[in-house]
């Protein structure tokens, strides 16, 4: 970012960064989330039925595009995806069930975990097209956010997307996230080049990023599909 001035101890010459906290953070544990629309459950085997159901509602397979695997040819593919994606200790992943259907409707996890540097990232998130721009999809990505800021007491919570992925910026923009920049040709998916957006909350500014989005979870503005009927940008 060129306008970025980075912190510094005012006390040294040439200078450095402040003094943090080197305490390690925990690691996340694979533990349930509860909320008040959504509850978030380890990811197993189990949840394979529900996810292939929930993929059928995407018949475009627009929503794998930006991902780096998927769409699934078979409930059978899938589950052999599942089967090691629900094992990884870096990307943890949830399933997310929604208390409305009562289905498991999609996924998140927790990933580049690093302990030493108290940073942390929300990513690989799939959420079925019948899930998103719900208040169960904000509340999910919230709890894994408060999770890895107030209950492990990370100093760094990253998002980054594919720079093409214009809802996965939304989104990001939505959550309070700040916009770092782009690196360009960092990756290949799928046999194409991506250039990567990177966002970022950091400790200092969640306090204020996490009552805007418990401020707009708790207004009771949606309708009967819980979508709201006001966006959460408009309430900050």
């Amino acid at each position: 970012m060129a306008d970025f001035i980075p912190a510094h101890d005012p006390e040294t010459d040439p200078p450095v960064g402040p003094p943090v906290d080197t305490t390690p953070r925990p690691l996340p544990a694979r533990i349930p989330h509860k909320g008040r629309s959504v509850d978030l459950e380890v990811l197993h085997m189990r949840h394979v039925p529900d996810l292939w159901q929930a993929a059928q509602s995407d018949a475009s397979g627009a929503g794998w595009a930006y991902m780096g695997y998927g769409p699934f040819a078979s409930e059978a593919a899938l589950g052999q995806f599942i089967g090691g994606f629900a094992t990884t200790h870096d990307p943890i992943a949830w399933a997310v069930r929604p208390h409305r259907s009562g289905t498991v409707d999609g996924w998140l996890t927790l990933m580049e975990i690093q302990p030493a540097n108290a940073h942390i990232e929300l990513g690989n998130i799939w959420f079925s097209p019948r899930m998103q721009r719900t208040r169960a999809a904000t509340e999910a990505m919230f709890l894994l956010m408060r999770h890895a800021m107030e209950d492990l007491g990370y100093r760094r919570l990253t998002w980054k997307c594919n720079a093409l992925n214009a809802p996965s910026r939304r989104a990001a923009k939505r959550l309070g996230f700040t916009y770092e920049g782009t690196l360009r040709a960092v990756m290949t998916i799928k046999g194409r080049r991506r250039d990567t957006a990177w966002f970022s909350i950091l400790a200092d500014e969640w306090p204020a990023r996490a009552a805007a989005i418990q401020a707009w979870l708790d207004d009771g503005n949606w309708d009967a599909a819980g979508r709201p009927k006001r966006s959460l940008m408009a309430a900050e």
